[in-house]
């Protein structure tokens, strides 16, 4: 069995100064996690709602720094209107209302934070906790590969105001830019769970970047069909996936951040990256594209303090996992602390070009118990030996996640750096 390249740090750091970068995981000159990102939001506090949003926004509306909001039941922003929320707003999502944001087909977004004054949609509750409220949905008419072309999300909500799905993957659904969006994820009973973001139907000149997502009971960010560009994501501790592709949604992920921890999952298999064509395979036009994601230079990271003792109980679970008639291209990547790293849905055959679609390459496999699995394998040599390929040029190792980031752990006054921590490379370990 040929095992993935297991390179010294010596070896890894020259490689890394030869492009003058860390190019593996994401990068920057500096932590562009500071500033407006928040890992301890629990600890936040807020000024009480002055202004309560509910129903229906009809015309313009923008929301302003000097106030408060509270959103009150279900908020819809309809088609031909633009939301403008000011940097440095607050919008809190009312508990017992269900409260959620919904940007119908359309409609548009402008919230454009900035890196020292974000944009923060949390909980209401003085004591929050995953699933306090809904979430935000944005909803447009790019492609998706449900038959007809059109369906609707299934929150109980107004059905004429969540339709997505079109032959537009130009749609513009506004700016999302530093924003953080906390404790959503609310169960509706009867019904699917909320995510903190839906993306469904969204198109290709709609900005999402710099957008964190902490503490949701259903998935960070959810991508349902659509054509998007989408980069400097975070997800924390989410309940469900950190990012999820599904119902032929053609993606780019690029620079993102995923940290999960194994008592914050839930109890099916939870991942940081899932890719998926189809909820249901006889709901899928198979005439229409399949979904196809590229992602480069992300950090899946599994940082919980107790991880061999929770390998031996059995919860840590896969980073990543691959549907049947999927694409997925990860590139420049760092995956760190699971068992195993990746695992590719029992449908898929590589002895039949199976692995044509799926592509790992330059990945960081650190301290995972086994590396990519076919569903319901034990055995994964032929894989070993594909991945495992010099010219994949991914690389193997076994470091405790403190080594091998900049900074591993938050305090209170300082940022976690999930970049790749350089100067261990130049210790010739």
């Amino acid at each position: 069995m040929r095992k993935l390249l297991n390179l010294k740090w010596m070896a890894l750091f020259v490689a890394i100064a030869m492009n003058g970068q860390q190019e593996k995981g994401i990068i920057g000159s500096s932590n562009w996690l500071n500033n407006w990102t928040e890992f301890k939001p629990g600890k936040k506090e807020y000024n009480e709602a002055t202004e309560i949003l509910y129903g229906k926004i009809t015309a313009n509306k923008t929301l302003q720094k000097r106030n408060t909001y509270l959103l009150q039941g279900p908020v819809y922003v309809t088609a031909g209107v633009t939301l403008t929320i000011e940097p440095g707003t607050i919008i809190k999502g009312d508990s017992e209302t269900n409260g959620a944001l919904i940007i119908a087909k359309g409609a548009k977004i402008d919230a454009n934070g900035t890196e020292t004054d974000p944009i923060v949609f949390t909980s209401n509750k003085p004591v929050k906790k995953a699933g306090d409220w809904g979430g935000i949905v944005i909803l447009n008419d790019a492609p998706i590969n449900k038959f007809g072309g059109v369906a609707s999300v299934n929150y109980d909500l107004d059905p004429s105001q969540t339709i997505y799905g079109g032959a537009n993957p130009l749609a513009n659904s506004g700016v999302m830019r530093f924003l953080r969006i906390e404790f959503a994820g609310k169960k509706i009973k009867g019904f699917k769970d909320y995510n903190a973001l839906t993306l469904a139907g969204v198109g290709n000149k709609t900005v999402i970047e710099n957008v964190m997502t902490s503490f949701a009971a259903g998935n960070g960010v959810e991508v349902l069909g659509g054509d998007t560009n989408i980069k400097n994501l975070v997800s924390l501790r989410v309940t469900g996936d950190d990012f999820k592709f599904t119902q032929g949604a053609q993606s780019k992920l690029d620079n993102s951040l995923a940290v999960r921890h194994s008592l914050y999952s839930g109890s099916s298999r939870a991942r940081c990256l899932n890719v998926n064509s189809y909820e249901k395979k006889d709901e899928a036009d198979f005439s229409k594209a399949m979904t196809s994601v590229s992602a480069t230079n992300c950090t899946l990271v599994n940082n919980t303090e107790t991880f061999d003792a929770d390998l031996t109980s059995g919860l840590v679970k896969e980073g990543v996992f691959v549907g049947s008639n999927a694409a997925l291209s990860l590139k420049r990547s760092v995956i760190s602390g699971f068992a195993p790293a990746a695992v590719l849905d029992s449908e898929i055959n590589p002895e039949a070009g199976g692995l044509k679609k799926i592509g790992f390459s330059e990945v960081f496999f650190n301290n995972c118990k086994g590396n990519i699995f076919i569903a319901n394998s034990s055995n994964n040599d032929d894989l070993e030996n594909y991945y495992g390929d010099a010219a994949f040029f991914n690389l193997y190792e076994k470091t405790p996640n403190n080594d091998l980031f900049i900074s591993a752990s938050n305090n209170d006054t300082k940022t976690p750096d999930f970049r790749l921590k350089v100067g261990k490379f130049t210790a010739g370990k």
